[in-house]
Protein backbone atom coordinates (compact mmCIF):
# COMPACT_ATOMS: atom_id res chain seq x y z
CA UNK A 1 0.00 0.00 0.00
CA UNK A 2 1.61 3.30 -0.91
CA UNK A 3 1.14 6.61 0.18
CA UNK A 4 2.04 10.19 -0.36
CA UNK A 5 2.26 13.47 1.98
CA UNK A 6 0.05 16.05 1.78
CA UNK A 7 1.36 18.55 4.22
CA UNK A 8 1.13 16.44 7.54
CA UNK A 9 -1.53 14.08 6.36
CA UNK A 10 -0.56 10.96 4.76
CA UNK A 11 -2.80 9.93 2.18
CA UNK A 12 -3.21 6.44 0.49
CA UNK A 13 -3.04 6.19 -3.58
CA UNK A 14 -5.70 4.52 -3.98
CA UNK A 15 -8.15 7.01 -2.19
CA UNK A 16 -6.64 9.88 -4.92
CA UNK A 17 -7.42 7.30 -8.07
CA UNK A 18 -10.74 6.42 -6.88
CA UNK A 19 -14.17 7.77 -8.44
CA UNK A 20 -17.39 7.99 -6.06
CA UNK A 21 -20.53 9.16 -5.72
CA UNK A 22 -23.32 8.07 -3.31
CA UNK A 23 -26.35 6.25 -4.78
CA UNK A 24 -28.93 6.03 -2.16
CA UNK A 25 -31.16 4.83 -4.08
CA UNK A 26 -29.36 1.44 -4.61
CA UNK A 27 -27.95 1.11 -0.98
CA UNK A 28 -30.57 2.50 1.21
CA UNK A 29 -28.06 4.30 3.67
CA UNK A 30 -26.47 0.86 4.66
CA UNK A 31 -23.35 2.67 5.96
CA UNK A 32 -25.93 4.06 8.67
CA UNK A 33 -26.64 0.92 9.81
CA UNK A 34 -24.27 -1.39 9.48
CA UNK A 35 -21.05 -1.94 11.45
CA UNK A 36 -20.15 -2.81 14.63
CA UNK A 37 -19.20 1.03 15.92
CA UNK A 38 -20.81 3.96 14.82
CA UNK A 39 -19.43 7.26 13.83
CA UNK A 40 -15.72 7.80 15.07
CA UNK A 41 -16.33 11.64 16.61
CA UNK A 42 -13.78 14.25 17.53
CA UNK A 43 -13.68 15.87 21.09
CA UNK A 44 -16.18 17.90 20.32
CA UNK A 45 -18.61 16.10 18.31
CA UNK A 46 -18.65 14.03 21.39
CA UNK A 47 -19.33 16.91 23.82
CA UNK A 48 -22.03 17.98 21.82
CA UNK A 49 -23.57 15.02 21.38
CA UNK A 50 -24.20 14.33 25.26
CA UNK A 51 -26.90 17.05 25.03
CA UNK A 52 -28.54 15.91 21.60
CA UNK A 53 -31.21 18.95 20.34
CA UNK A 54 -34.87 18.30 20.84
CA UNK A 55 -35.14 19.10 16.84
CA UNK A 56 -33.14 15.74 16.76
CA UNK A 57 -34.93 13.51 19.03
CA UNK A 58 -38.31 14.13 17.42
CA UNK A 59 -36.83 12.82 14.10
CA UNK A 60 -35.71 10.02 15.25
CA UNK A 61 -38.06 6.18 15.90
CA UNK A 62 -39.26 5.70 19.20
CA UNK A 63 -37.07 2.30 19.77
CA UNK A 64 -33.82 4.84 19.09
CA UNK A 65 -34.92 7.20 20.93
CA UNK A 66 -35.51 4.82 23.95
CA UNK A 67 -31.98 3.46 23.49
CA UNK A 68 -30.55 6.83 23.36
CA UNK A 69 -32.19 7.91 26.60
CA UNK A 70 -31.34 5.18 28.14
CA UNK A 71 -27.77 4.23 27.07
CA UNK A 72 -26.54 7.98 25.63
CA UNK A 73 -25.72 9.45 22.38
CA UNK A 74 -21.83 8.53 22.90
CA UNK A 75 -20.04 5.39 23.84
CA UNK A 76 -16.00 4.82 23.90
CA UNK A 77 -14.15 2.01 22.09
CA UNK A 78 -10.66 1.66 23.51
CA UNK A 79 -9.65 5.47 23.82
CA UNK A 80 -12.13 6.58 20.58
CA UNK A 81 -15.24 7.77 21.53
CA UNK A 82 -18.46 6.75 18.35
CA UNK A 83 -21.92 7.66 17.90
CA UNK A 84 -23.79 4.59 19.72
CA UNK A 85 -25.46 2.04 17.95
CA UNK A 86 -28.00 -0.32 18.79
CA UNK A 87 -27.01 -3.82 18.77
CA UNK A 88 -23.53 -3.24 17.00
CA UNK A 89 -25.63 -1.92 14.01
CA UNK A 90 -27.38 0.82 13.65
CA UNK A 91 -26.91 4.66 14.81
CA UNK A 92 -29.14 6.02 16.99
CA UNK A 93 -29.15 8.93 14.81
CA UNK A 94 -30.65 6.62 12.04
CA UNK A 95 -34.37 7.64 10.66
CA UNK A 96 -35.75 5.92 7.51
CA UNK A 97 -37.75 8.02 5.06
CA UNK A 98 -39.08 6.23 1.76
CA UNK A 99 -37.43 2.93 2.26
CA UNK A 100 -33.59 5.07 2.56
CA UNK A 101 -32.00 5.47 6.38
CA UNK A 102 -30.73 9.18 6.73
CA UNK A 103 -29.19 10.75 9.53
CA UNK A 104 -31.07 13.13 11.83
CA UNK A 105 -28.51 15.51 12.65
CA UNK A 106 -27.95 15.83 8.82
CA UNK A 107 -31.28 16.62 8.26
CA UNK A 108 -31.98 19.33 11.24
CA UNK A 109 -28.53 20.86 10.26
CA UNK A 110 -29.86 21.43 6.45
CA UNK A 111 -33.27 22.58 7.53
CA UNK A 112 -31.61 24.91 9.62
CA UNK A 113 -32.83 23.11 13.04
CA UNK A 114 -29.27 22.83 14.72
CA UNK A 115 -25.80 24.95 14.01
CA UNK A 116 -23.72 21.54 13.62
CA UNK A 117 -23.92 19.12 10.62
CA UNK A 118 -23.41 15.16 11.52
CA UNK A 119 -19.90 14.22 12.34
CA UNK A 120 -17.32 14.80 10.11
CA UNK A 121 -16.39 11.34 9.96
CA UNK A 122 -19.61 10.23 8.48
CA UNK A 123 -19.13 13.39 5.63
CA UNK A 124 -15.98 11.55 4.85
CA UNK A 125 -17.37 8.32 4.23
CA UNK A 126 -15.85 6.11 2.69
CA UNK A 127 -12.34 7.89 3.66
CA UNK A 128 -11.63 6.68 7.22
CA UNK A 129 -9.10 8.63 9.19
CA UNK A 130 -6.23 6.02 10.73
CA UNK A 131 -3.34 7.47 12.87
CA UNK A 132 0.34 6.17 11.17
CA UNK A 133 3.43 7.98 12.27
CA UNK A 134 1.77 10.43 14.40
CA UNK A 135 0.08 12.17 11.85
CA UNK A 136 -3.55 11.32 10.02
CA UNK A 137 -3.49 8.99 7.28
CA UNK A 138 -6.28 8.83 5.13
CA UNK A 139 -7.64 5.23 3.67
CA UNK A 140 -10.12 4.50 1.42
CA UNK A 141 -12.39 1.72 2.54
CA UNK A 142 -13.95 -0.30 -0.29
CA UNK A 143 -17.04 -1.58 1.53
CA UNK A 144 -19.31 -3.70 -0.99
CA UNK A 145 -22.27 -1.65 0.48
CA UNK A 146 -20.74 1.22 -1.53
CA UNK A 147 -20.42 -0.99 -5.11
CA UNK A 148 -22.97 1.27 -6.40
CA UNK A 149 -21.32 4.64 -5.43
CA UNK A 150 -18.09 3.59 -7.05
CA UNK A 151 -20.19 2.13 -10.28
CA UNK A 152 -21.88 5.81 -10.64
CA UNK A 153 -18.32 7.45 -9.81
CA UNK A 154 -16.43 6.23 -12.18
CA UNK A 155 -19.93 6.49 -14.99
CA UNK A 156 -20.01 10.00 -13.92
CA UNK A 157 -15.81 10.87 -13.47
CA UNK A 158 -16.68 12.04 -9.82
CA UNK A 159 -13.54 11.60 -7.62
CA UNK A 160 -13.92 10.61 -4.37
CA UNK A 161 -12.17 13.78 -3.40
CA UNK A 162 -14.27 16.15 -5.35
CA UNK A 163 -17.19 13.79 -3.74
CA UNK A 164 -16.24 14.61 -0.11
CA UNK A 165 -14.80 18.08 -0.55
CA UNK A 166 -16.49 19.86 1.84
CA UNK A 167 -15.62 17.03 4.15
CA UNK A 168 -12.02 17.07 3.88
CA UNK A 169 -11.98 21.41 4.11
CA UNK A 170 -14.08 21.30 7.57
CA UNK A 171 -11.28 18.63 8.69
CA UNK A 172 -7.80 20.15 7.39
CA UNK A 173 -9.19 23.52 5.49
CA UNK A 174 -9.35 24.50 1.90
CA UNK A 175 -6.26 25.11 1.55
CA UNK A 176 -5.11 21.48 2.32
CA UNK A 177 -7.83 20.38 0.21
CA UNK A 178 -6.27 22.86 -2.62
CA UNK A 179 -2.92 21.37 -2.05
CA UNK A 180 -4.28 17.50 -2.69
CA UNK A 181 -6.22 18.55 -5.71
CA UNK A 182 -2.88 19.99 -7.14
CA UNK A 183 -0.79 16.92 -6.04
CA UNK A 184 -3.70 14.69 -8.11
CA UNK A 185 -3.59 17.36 -10.98
CA UNK A 186 0.21 17.05 -11.37
CA UNK A 187 0.87 14.07 -10.45
CA UNK A 188 0.86 10.41 -12.70
CA UNK A 189 -1.69 8.71 -10.70
CA UNK A 190 -4.02 8.02 -13.31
Amino acid sequence: MSLVSIGEVLVEKELLKAFFSCDLRECKGKCCVEGELGAPLTDAEAEELLHVPEEVLRMIPEKNLKYLRRHGAVETYQGQRYTRTIDNLECVFSCVRDGITFCALEIAFQDGLISNDKPVSCRLFPIRVRKKFGLDYLVYEQHSMCRSARKAGGELRIQLIDYVYRALAARYGSEWVASLKLFVDTSSLR
